[in-house]
């Protein structure tokens, strides 16, 4: 595939609607920032907020900073936006963190709440810096969380149910995943790669973590204002068809030096 540079990513980005007018509704994102802001956990993605962000209106303005939502609070319905340049942007920061990765050849864990669309992505990026010379970490057997397994397809890790892929912002299954490595004395990752609850509880425990969120979910991009993870990506976690993923990827490999 031809690498991209950031004027040819940026226009696809908005054609296969990854960034640009996504198909997220502003009522569902205002939903989510206000749910937030109620101090609902299940938005908290495995972070810890305390009481600092109980205005939702504080969360709106981070979104629109680090993800490029309208900034308007008085437009409650109707589409929301991603503004590209700042998922290009993102994507470099994460590029310099995986370049990071793989001189000093660390240990890597990858983990997703959504097989469906962005499996891929992790896949790739694993291939890439085990190629490098990075561990891909092997989560530990038997893990359970959730009422289903965390199992690990591909180098990534993942919430299985009834023989089906879950999506999930749960951050339960990475939690198991940690209590298990230290459980069996294996080293905890220097670099989790994630997105949800699996990036935002690797953050929470103190391990780099960088991931991806959509807008409509606020907290791995509160996480990363406030330092616990150090890059969040904004897009849509799930367009049409996640070969769209597939120009990203190799834009964000080609920036950490790995293709």
């Amino acid at each position: 595939m031809p690498i991209p540079n950031r004027a040819a990513l940026v226009d696809h980005l908005v054609r296969t609607r990854i960034a640009g007018a996504v198909a997220t509704p502003r009522d569902n994102n205002l939903s989510h920032y206000r749910k937030l802001a109620n101090g609902d956990r299940h938005y908290w993605l495995g972070l810890e907020l305390g009481d600092r962000w109980t205005d939702e209106q504080d969360v709106l303005a981070v979104m629109a900073e680090r993800c490029g939502v309208n900034d308007d609070p008085q437009y409650r319905f109707g589409q929301d936006t991603i503004d590209p340049e700042l998922t290009v942007d993102a994507l470099d920061r994460m590029a310099e963190r995986l370049k990071q990765a793989a001189a000093g050849r660390e240990a890597v864990l990858f983990a997703t709440g959504h097989p469906g669309g962005l499996l891929d992505v992790h896949r790739q990026t694993a291939d890439a810096l085990r190629s490098a010379g990075c561990e891909i970490v092997r989560i530990p057997s038997g893990l359970t969380a959730d009422e289903g397994m965390v199992y690990q397809f591909a180098d990534v890790a993942m919430l299985e149910r009834g023989a089906t892929l879950w999506h999930t912002h749960s951050p339960e299954p990475m939690a198991a995943i940690l209590d298990g490595l230290e459980r069996d004395g294996r080293p905890l990752p220097d670099l989790v790669v994630a997105d949800h609850g699996w990036a935002g509880c690797a953050g929470q425990r103190g391990i780099d973590a960088v991931g991806y969120a959509d807008c409509n979910d606020p907290a791995l991009f509160i996480g990363e204002a406030e330092g616990t993870l150090q890059v969040t990506v904004p897009l849509d976690d799930h367009v049409t068809d996640p070969r769209f993923y597939d120009p990203m990827t190799a834009y964000l490999l080609e920036g950490a030096g790995l293709l």
